[in-house]
This record gives C-alpha cells, structure tokens and sequence, in this order.
C-alpha cells in the first residue's frame, strides 16, 4: 500500500514536471512561429515596395523619354502613306461601263490633251461625300462630257476640250466618270442629281 501510494506520487510529480516544462516549449514555439510570420510579412512589405518604387521609376522615365513614334507639334501635316490608292473600277457582268463619282477639277491643257483631277466621291442619303482616293487622269480633248448645269442648265454633250475653263477651279462640279473593261475613260456625266453641301464648293 505504501509502495503505491509512493509510486502514485512519483508519477504525479512526474505529470507535473512535464507540464511545466511543456507549457513553456509550446508558448516558445508560438512566439517563435509568430516572429517568423512578422518577418515573412515584413519583408513581402518590403520587396513589394522595391518593386513599385522600381516600376514607377521606369515607367516614369519611359513616359518622360519620348518615342520614336511620337507625333510632332506644330508641324504642317503630310498626306498618309496608309491612304487608300485609287483603283479603276470594272464593269459589272453585262454592262459595257463602270462609273466612279468624284469632283473633276483642276483641268488644264498638256500639249494635245486635258488634264483634270478626280477626288473620288459616295453618296450618303444623295448627298456626295469624299472617300479620300484623289487622282490625275490625262484625256482627249473630244472626250464627250454629258452636262446641264456646268453649260448654264442647258443640258447636252459637249467635248471635254470646251470645259475647261469651267472647270478649273474646284472642287465643284461632280461627273459620274465611265470607265471600259480596260480601265479607259470613255465619257463623263455629271451627276445633277447630287445635293453638294455648299461647304465642299469652293466657288
């Protein structure tokens, strides 16, 4: 009975020992793991500072440093390489012409020949607007040119070589250009049905 109760409290003494030094460990490993948390985050902090100071850094400098595409200031403006080149158009399946729409201008007479400029024109809601595409073209002064109102509203056929005094200032007057299977200019008409927004004459 005694040798029981002594073992009894050996083992109770033992417990005890245990836990006192049990309680301690576990509290310095929390600690422990805790301080390693503080320093993870710490040094996230910190690296992820470095990184956006650098990264302001270097976008800073390449928003100062201009670039090679950057566009001038208070420079006289150039055509585009990108505009759209002009490309005769072809007659549809059974028709003898193709018709391109444009302002003709600019005519005058080279040796034998006129000369006159084409700006391409569509037509919204039957008004003409500019598509961009300007072109030269070299004619027969016979080349018959349908007309009324560059004539003065009487309406009839008169060679090209007759107009051009009338139509070289411009853009004004529109023509309805018919070109053949072979990208020829056969005939002009113009296109009195069109409404010309009084901003693109020039009188």
């Amino acid at each position: 009975m005694v040798d029981e109760t002594s073992l009894d409290d050996h083992l109770a003494g033992l417990a005890a020992e245990g836990r006192r030094f049990a309680v301690p460990l576990a509290a310095e490993q929390i600690r422990v793991r805790g301080d390693r948390r503080r320093r993870r985050k710490r040094a996230a902090r910190m690296s992820g500072g470095v990184l956006l100071a650098a990264a302001v850094a270097v976008g800073g400098l390449s928003l100062a440093r201009p670039g090679p595409e950057s566009a001038p200031t208070a420079v006289k403006p150039t055509p585009s390489r990108s505009a759209p080149q002009f490309v005769p158009p072809t007659p549809s399946p059974g028709d003898e012409y193709a018709s391109e729409l444009g302002y003709v201008y600019n005519a005058m007479v080279v040796e034998d020949a006129v000369q006159v400029t084409v700006e391409q024109l569509r037509t919204e809601r039957g008004t003409a607007v500019p598509t961009g595409v300007v072109h030269q073209v070299t004619l027969s002064p016979q080349t018959p040119v349908e007309v009324e109102q560059v004539a003065g509203g009487k309406a009839g056929d008169v060679p090209l070589g007759e107009l051009v005094d009338r139509l070289r200032d411009g853009p004004r007057w529109v023509f309805a250009v018919d070109y053949d299977g072979e990208g020829r200019i056969q005939s002009l008409r113009e296109a009195s049905w069109l409404t010309v927004s009084e901003r693109q004459q020039k009188p």
